[in-house]
């Protein structure tokens, strides 16, 4: 995994990579070395991993025609962070138990007055069942919550 390597074995990995280009394309050092305006000495110490200068580095990769890799460095950023502030939907807040509670009491209470009068009810079983459960648990909250145990006192 590459996040875990020393700086030496990128260095060995690196140069791997190259030499295989340089191969790919059946070039020998030296016709690369010639082509990239460096000595053969600097090309076989970078393929072997052995250190190289920025420049040398540079000369390589444009001869092996691979300047695209330079970009993936660092790359330029085609999303604005701010512009994603301004379309980011509006943060929603906690709402207190007793919030919750009177919410699912007023659809429980929507859904009874909609029976009795024979018309359809306002959510299925399913959300009724959810609204019973909200309010007990939201209740349960309330009566463990540290300020009630301190108006027991």
């Amino acid at each position: 995994m590459i996040e875990n390597q020393t700086l030496n074995e990128h260095e060995l990995d690196l140069g791997e990579k190259l030499k295989r280009l340089r191969l790919n394309k059946n070039w020998d050092q030296k016709m690369l070395a010639a082509r990239a305006g460096v000595s053969v000495r600097a090309l076989r110490n970078l393929e072997a991993g052995q250190g190289s200068t920025v420049k040398t580095l540079l000369r390589i990769v444009r001869a092996l025609g691979r300047e695209s890799w330079l970009e993936t460095i660092a790359p330029v950023a085609t999303i604005n962070p701010l512009t994603l502030t301004s379309r980011a939907s509006q943060r929603v807040r906690a709402t207190s138990p007793k919030v919750r509670i009177n919410a699912a009491k007023r659809l429980l209470a929507t859904a009874q007055t909609a029976q009795v009068n024979g018309q359809p009810a306002p959510a299925s079983p399913f959300e009724m069942n959810a609204a019973r459960r909200l309010i007990a648990s939201a209740q349960q909250e309330i009566e463990s919550s540290p300020l009630k145990k301190l108006e027991s006192l």
